[in-house]
Formats: C-alpha cells, structure tokens, sequence
C-alpha cells in the first residue's frame, strides 16, 4: 500500500518560512519523481516544484528563489522549504510520487494546510 503523508503545515506571517515534508512508503521511492503541489480555494492544483529521479529540480515561477526542494532517497523522504513566504502561497500543498516510466503509477497525499497572514 502506497502511502504519502505530509507534514509541516501551519500559519505563518508573510516574510515568515516553512519546512514541509512528505515520508513516502510502499514505493520504490529513487525510482519516482516527487513533486509539490498546491491548491488555492477556488483555483486549479498547480506545481510548485518537482525533483526528478535524475537528479534535476523545476519550479513555479512564482516560488523560484524562495522555495527549495530536496529529497534523501535513503529515508524516503521529499522536502520543501518555503522562505520568503507571501499571502499568495496560501494553500493546500500535496506530495506527488510520479513514475517517469510506468507513468500510472502516481499517487498523492492528503494535504498540508499552508497559511500566510499576519
């Protein structure tokens, strides 16, 4: 069985930071490209940063200098540190395990509340 839990959220000021992570188990986690996503009430899910089995990181335009994400594949783990925070980037923020080969494989987790509000 395929689990991603999140953790990490909360409220936060704006100029304020954030550590989400996401501990992946039932997957053959190196395998995977893990990424981050993000809903806003009323808006599309959107990527917000992405690590790829090769090594290579993507961000949103949006978060690029004030996001970071990173992964130890050794504790099957994915992060994503948020600096800089703005009311802008409050949302629900998913983990994603996505096989770049056996692309049906894709699975999601439950969500994180962010909120950025002074």
């Amino acid at each position: 069985q395929v689990q991603l839990v999140e953790s990490g959220g909360g409220l936060v000021q704006p100029g304020g930071s954030l550590r989400l992570s996401c501990a992946a188990s039932g997957i053959i986690f190196s395998s995977y490209t893990m990424g981050w996503y993000r809903q806003a009430p009323g808006k599309q899910r959107e990527l917000v940063a992405r690590f790829t089995t090769g090594g290579s990181t993507n961000y949103a335009d949006s978060v690029k200098g004030r996001f970071t994400i990173s992964r130890d594949n050794a504790k099957n783990t994915l992060w994503l540190q948020m600096d800089s925070l703005k009311p802008e980037d409050t949302a629900v923020y998913y983990c994603n395990a996505h096989h770049p080969i056996m692309t049906w494989r894709d699975y999601w987790g439950q969500g994180t509340q962010v909120t950025v509000s002074s």
